[in-house]
């Protein structure tokens, strides 16, 4: 397997905004150094659950360089950069590398999809583009389209594309990349199945919980890489619920919902997310913390 930017616990960090609407850079760094004191294995910044698709260009890159700098070569960070233009992907992967970023988090192009020739074309020049190691993302549930593993087989003949997102949600694409890819690293995209894609060789997760319960999250990856993998499964069994509520709408509504009211200032959603159901939310609390949820500082 190629060198990783990091195994175990990489948290999709929220971006806190004020309460007009800025960048909340306090907060932000408030919560970076929670997540080193909890011994979250990396930051993922500019993600999906950072609501990268709501940030400006320079707003991404300004996040990036905050992060790299606050974290001071403490943690790694991963920094999103996915477009499904490729010529604007280059420029933000310039930027993020820039910036000081450790990674790169590119997910698939959406909307206009992208063929075999498209979609392995498209990382190439990825590839070409920055020296630092890139992840792919693998969401069909957002994009339209799911990696073709042929094309994650040539891709990985490139010395800087070293692993993959992977959220379908499918532990038989998991299994059949671990099998035909054996030298990129796997990272579960979905909470609920990290146990399952570890236990197929997975190296970690790029988890929404771990915002909340950083602990629970990064204890559950140690143990299955310590081979430990019974005891990983009752955390993962436990976290089956909270899983589940966070969610229960378009993430990272519920998370940063929640987030909000255990104190840790993060913000609203930017539109077009809006506010979440009540009942769902009141739900969601119920469960958070009958499981213990509270503010980490």
């Amino acid at each position: 397997m190629k060198k990783l930017p990091f195994m175990g616990s990489g948290v999709a960090l929220v971006t806190p905004f004020t309460e007009d609407n800025k960048i909340d850079y306090d907060s932000l760094s408030e919560l970076i150094e929670m997540h080193i004191r909890h011994k979250t294995d990396a930051i993922v910044i500019c993600g999906t659950t950072g609501e990268a698709s709501t940030l400006t260009d320079d707003e991404q890159e300004a996040i990036i360089g905050f992060a790299v700098k606050f974290a001071a070569g403490r943690i790694p960070v991963i920094a999103g950069a996915g477009s499904n233009n490729t010529a604007a992907l280059i420029e933000k992967a310039k930027r993020a590398e820039n910036a000081g970023a450790d990674a790169i988090l590119s997910v698939t192009p959406f909307y206009n999809k992208a063929n075999y020739s498209g979609v392995t074309a498209h990382y190439e020049c990825l590839s070409h583009t920055v020296d630092i190691p890139i992840i792919i993302y693998n969401v069909p549930s957002r994009t339209g389209m799911s990696m073709p593993v042929d094309a994650l087989e040539r891709l990985s003949e490139l010395d800087n594309i070293v692993g993959i997102k992977e959220a379908s949600g499918n532990a038989a694409f998991v299994s059949k990349i671990r099998y035909s890819v054996p030298e990129i690293g796997v990272y579960s995209g979905n909470d609920d199945i990290v146990v399952p894609v570890m236990a197929l060789g997975g190296v970690g997760v790029i988890s929404v919980c771990a915002n909340i319960f950083p602990d629970r999250v990064h204890e559950m990856c140690r143990l299955m890489l310590d081979g430990k993998t019974a005891e990983a499964a009752k955390l993962q069994n436990g976290l089956s619920e909270v899983n589940e509520k966070l969610f229960s709408e378009v993430n990272p509504i519920p998370v940063k919902s929640a987030m909000n009211t255990l104190g840790y200032r993060v913000g609203k959603t930017r539109l077009p997310l809006g506010k979440m159901d009540r009942k769902r939310f009141d739900d969601m609390m119920k469960v958070l913390y009958d499981y213990g949820a509270e503010r980490l500082s």
